[in-house]
């Protein structure tokens, strides 16, 4: 699904005019990032957790030439997902699969 598919299920879903629909992804996405870049977790009951995770510094290989090279320390955003979540998706796939 690209941002204007989402944008347009959104507005679809709420009643919302795209326009309007535009604004709250785009501040939901605003919130968020502001939110890890301060170090904060989000989370969203049911939905699931966005938080930031550190990658130490290490030595990796370039795949051209094999030579060893230093990877710098990094931060990553990661989500995981909440439970109901998980539960709405394997319900989905299950429906699809023919299995319950």
């Amino acid at each position: 699904m690209t941002k204007k598919e989402l944008v347009d299920a959104m507005a679809k879903e709420s009643k919302l005019s795209k326009i309007d629909s535009e604004k709250a992804l785009n501040s939901f996405v605003n919130a968020v990032t502001g939110a890890l870049k301060k170090g904060d977790e989000v989370k969203m009951i049911g939905f699931g957790n966005f938080s930031v995770m550190s990658r130490a510094a290490r030595t990796g290989r370039n795949p051209q030439t094999g030579k060893a090279i230093q990877i710098k320390a990094s931060k990553a955003p990661k989500f995981k997902a909440g439970t109901a979540l998980k539960d709405a998706v394997n319900t989905v796939s299950a429906k699809k699969s023919g299995k319950k």
